[in-house]
């Protein structure tokens, strides 16, 4: 959906719900909580469709919200992923910020002074209730500006047909995951292990797979470290144990697309990939029976899943701090996270939310993923010069494990304009 779909809520009930202590800073105007106020959200589609479309769900939300707070309206602006980052830095740029948006990146904001901070906005119970090592993520320079909003972990997914078939167990190391190819390619299977690492979302796949060979993209000290020895060594390995032995299927690693290679996996082409809770659902509709693991590492499982997030924020501009605070609140209670998750097959990104998928078997599906989200690994978000970063992965990535690349060459150009655009910073 290329173009805004929007809606008006005007309350008109006089339902008072308290929502908690929130803390309260000096100010003036609105920023005190004083008068009748229109909120602007902007949020991103999670939907494929009208019928699957987000829009429903923030109608929902916002209409709730509105009978228990008279005086505080809710205009939603619901825009695709390919457009709301976009769309949100042109209404900052113009000088006309929304109040709440949840899109996919925060730092420049953060930076820029733009944002409230956590303990400006929410109640204490709220803030203490997201799941740490994803509130962690939403700091910049100690104080938390991106809220998590919902949450993914990333498993190795594998199809149990094909592997029936070919008399393979599930792979524990990258080892495996060669033998196990090397059987499934004399098989006839298209793509043994598909490796999407086209532009789509190629910093992703490539995350996976430093993490498996004891790498990341940053080290200890929480500095660039892409061009790393063990992440050397790990382009190096897939350049020569998968790609190089015609295992990743007919489509270059460059050239494929994170979308294509889920595709494929639901039409029974793929035997192992990196996937996300979505495609168990995608693949189960077309009748792939889907094995998972953790993902694979060098010697054994990988300690640390990928993790992804998106993040929720309150701008300054309009000075609406007290109410912006109130409707996260809403946002953030049990039902809310948790329609929204069960929704999209998402994972909830607070404690509360997750103990209650946790403990429900009709989550089941989940429960794997959900086990490895408090270990999971982020991109580094909180680095403005992330997006930038991002962008270079999604652009040169693939030309590390082609014929006569350089995995070492490619690594150390990335991580050089890495560091350099965060220096600019």
């Amino acid at each position: 959906m290329d173009r805004a779909v929007q809606r008006r809520f005007v309350g008109l009930t006089a339902a008072v719900a308290a929502l908690g202590m929130t803390a309260t800073l000096t100010g003036c105007g609105s920023d005190t909580g004083d008068g009748d106020v229109t909120l602007r959200l902007v949020a991103a589609d999670y939907g494929t469709d009208a019928a699957t479309s987000s829009q429903k769900y923030w109608d929902d939300v916002a209409e709730k919200f509105e009978k228990d707070n008279p005086g505080i309206d809710v205009e939603v602006s619901v825009y695709s992923w390919k457009d709301v980052d976009r769309k949100v830095a042109e209404m900052v740029k113009a000088g006309e910020a929304p109040d709440i948006a949840q899109i996919g990146a925060y730092a420049d904001y953060a930076r820029a002074g733009k944002l409230y901070t956590s303990a400006e906005m929410l109640a204490i119970r709220t803030e203490s209730n997201f799941l740490p090592s994803l509130i962690e993520a939403g700091e910049v320079d100690g104080k938390t500006y991106g809220l998590p909003f919902v949450a993914s972990t990333r498993l190795l997914f594998y199809n149990k047909g094909l592997f029936a078939k070919a008399g393979l167990d599930a792979p524990q190391t990258w080892d495996d995951i060669r033998r196990n190819a090397t059987a499934l390619e004399k098989d006839g299977v298209t793509y043994p292990v598909a490796l999407p690492l086209g532009q789509e979302e190629s910093q992703a796949e490539t995350l996976m797979w430093l993490l498996g060979g004891g790498g990341g993209y940053t080290d200890d000290m929480g500095n660039y470290a892409i061009d790393s020895p063990a992440n050397i060594a790990t382009f190096r390995w897939l350049k020569d144990n998968l790609v190089g032995k015609g295992l990743t299927g007919p489509v270059a690693p460059g050239e494929l697309d994170r979308a294509k290679a889920f595709e494929a996996f639901t039409e029974g082409e793929v035997g192992m990939l990196n996937g996300h809770p979505t495609l168990m659902q995608e693949a189960e509709k077309k009748g792939v029976e889907v094995g998972m693991v953790p993902l694979p590492g060098i010697e054994g499982p990988t300690k640390g899943s990928m993790g992804v997030a998106d993040w929720m924020m309150g701008f300054k501009q309009n000075g609406h701090r007290v109410e912006t605070g109130k409707f996260l609140d809403f946002a953030y209670k049990d039902e809310n996270v948790l329609a929204f998750a069960d929704q999209y097959d998402l994972l909830p990104v607070t404690s509360s939310a997750s103990d209650v998928m946790a403990a429900d078997s009709t989550h089941k599906p989940l429960h794997a993923f959900l086990a490895a989200l408090p270990n999971a690994q982020l991109y580094p978000f909180g680095k403005t010069s992330w997006a930038q970063t991002s962008e270079m992965i999604k652009k040169k990535i693939g030309s590390a494990v082609e014929p006569g690349g350089n995995p070492e060459g490619v690594l150390v150009e990335i991580g050089s304009l890495a560091r350099q655009a965060e220096s600019a910073e």
